[in-house]
């Protein structure tokens, strides 16, 4: 670390914090909460990077994938989605298997993918069979293609629409071919911030609970924040903690994916709760935050271009985030907000890595890095 790094740190408003960081130092919740509140993201920023560098060097890794969105009808209303459709809405859509399979196959044959992320709406008319059929067909045609899908929040409506238990939805989906859940439907773990903005939504304790099962039958994960919601930094340091115990006790999350409100189109902005999203120097603060937070918990940290652009992603992987996130092609729920193209394809990632001197890496769903670029 030169002088000038040192000397940003020293006179940082957290300074005693980050000296404690560079020694080892485990952090409690109040020392969160101060980093979180800190004017400061530079001196994050220095440290963010030293713990990045210790563990990747200059790698910088990518999936090439698409997000397939199965279905927009939902039942849960969220107050931040401009994706969704309520049923019998003349917008509202559902893809069948067969055109699910063909979608896969196609951008296997066009952009060789490895991995697929499957989401959706809540869909009450959709049983387990529907879900089962389309990873056992998924796996037939294209075995090499993994399937990093559905949000333990569609995992619950699933339960609740076949009336059994969460665990027993894993599991029979795992045996169709499951291979890894996505993050989605934290938020903000905290029922207070739910209550607000997605009260028809899983509480915390029940996402929790399910990533807890996922583990425990040997299904990995993400998690991910959503911040910018209206909530507190103890709220947000909060959530990092939970995640944190959770992953000291399971070893099951992968990857962790803070990523801002984006407010266009949907009620939050109508209603005037959240007008503007939170903007860069808070993604930067959020990426050196968790990857101080998760230090020696949870090794990758993605850089969230989806919805900060690929300037910010850049930024963020000076800021600690080691993983780009993955290609997209198709993507439908962040593109509603109309807030930015959602189209990346896998050279504009290996551009976009080697222009701030990192060495880009196509990994696989499993973060194993399977062709060096």
């Amino acid at each position: 670390m030169g002088l000038f790094a040192q000397d940003l740190i020293q006179k940082s408003d957290v300074s005693d914090i980050l000296d404690q960081v560079l020694h080892g130092k485990k952090l409690v919740l109040n020392d969160c909460i101060r980093l979180l509140k800190s004017d400061n993201p530079y001196a994050l920023g220095i440290i963010g990077n030293i713990l990045r560098d210790k563990l990747f060097g200059k790698v910088a890794t990518f999936v090439n994938n698409i997000i397939l969105n199965y279905t927009n009808v939902c039942i849960t209303f969220c107050k931040f989605c401009a994706f969704y459709r309520a049923p019998g809405d003349s917008e509202g859509y559902t893809l069948s298997v067969d055109n699910i399979v063909k979608r896969v196959a196609t951008a296997k044959d066009h952009f060789g993918i490895s991995q697929v992320l499957m989401q959706g709406g809540h869909n009450p008319d959709l049983k387990i069979e529907y879900y089962e059929e389309a990873f056992k067909t998924i796996k037939e045609k294209c075995p090499d293609v993994a399937i990093h899908g559905l949000s333990a929040s569609e995992i619950d409506t699933i339960s609740k629409v076949e009336r059994s238990s969460t665990r027993e939805i894993l599991s029979r989906l795992k045996k169709a071919g499951l291979d890894s859940l996505p993050g989605a439907g934290a938020e903000i773990l905290d029922d207070d911030v739910k209550s607000k903005i997605s009260p028809l939504k899983i509480k915390s304790n029940e996402w929790l609970n399910i990533m807890k099962q996922a583990h425990e039958l040997g299904i990995k994960s993400s998690a991910t924040m959503m911040y910018g919601t209206g909530e507190d930094y103890e709220q947000r340091a909060r959530h990092l903690f939970k995640i944190a115990e959770l992953q000291e006790k399971t070893h099951g999350f992968m990857s962790f994916i803070p990523w801002s409100l984006e407010p266009n189109n949907t009620q939050m902005q109508a209603e005037g709760m959240i007008k503007y999203p939170s903007g860069g120097l808070e993604l930067l603060k959020m990426i050196a935050i968790s990857r101080i937070v998760f230090s020696g918990l949870i090794d990758h940290l993605q850089s969230s271009w989806l919805t900060n652009g690929i300037g910010m992603a850049q930024l963020a992987l000076t800021y600690g985030a080691d993983d780009f996130g993955g290609t997209l092609i198709g993507e439908e729920v962040v593109s509603a907000t109309g807030a930015r193209s959602t189209e990346l394809t896998a050279d504009k990632i290996i551009t976009a890595i080697k222009q701030i001197g990192f060495l880009p890496h196509e990994r696989n769903n499993f973060y194993e890095t399977i062709r060096v670029h």
